[in-house]
């Protein structure tokens, strides 16, 4: 198992930025273990942080669920203020979640799910030629190798 470690992504802005998110806890409950990373923007408050949550379970019937989910709030836009001049601080208005979800089986390899996986990642960024998977960091080794950071 590989340790906790930041996880830095670049977002699809025409103009693309870099994300750092954060290790925050590693959990372990009734044979669900969940890792949480979240940003730390020292300009946007704590409930609006991106997060990224991975979870990994062994069903009763022997299949392992693992879950991927980037949650990214999305901030409302203040505009003027009331007559006593206040302006009342920003909220979160929504937040927008992709949920990546694998089931595998207790009896399947590794090549097989790097195969799902990759495909699956091909597909939802419209890759049309070939490239090479990716084999580590903390989604390729919770969805290919069924293995939790620590």
């Amino acid at each position: 198992m590989s340790a906790i470690s930041d996880i830095i992504a670049f977002d699809g802005a025409s103009t693309p930025a870099s994300h750092t998110f954060k290790p925050q806890s590693v959990t372990r409950e009734a044979g669900l273990v969940t890792a949480l990373w979240k940003e730390v923007v020292s300009t946007v408050p704590d409930a609006a942080q991106g997060t990224v949550v991975m979870s990994m379970k062994k069903l009763s019937s022997g299949i392992y669920r693992v879950n991927t989910r980037v949650s990214l709030p999305v901030m409302e836009a203040i505009a003027g203020n009331n007559s006593s001049g206040y302006t009342a601080p920003p909220k979160v208005a929504y937040i927008d979640t992709i949920d990546a979800v694998g089931y595998y089986s207790e009896r399947g390899t590794i090549a097989g799910r790097r195969l799902a996986r990759q495909l699956s990642i091909n597909i939802l960024g419209g890759i049309t030629t070939s490239v090479t998977p990716v084999t580590t960091g903390p989604v390729a080794e919770l969805f290919d190798l069924l293995l939790m950071p620590t």
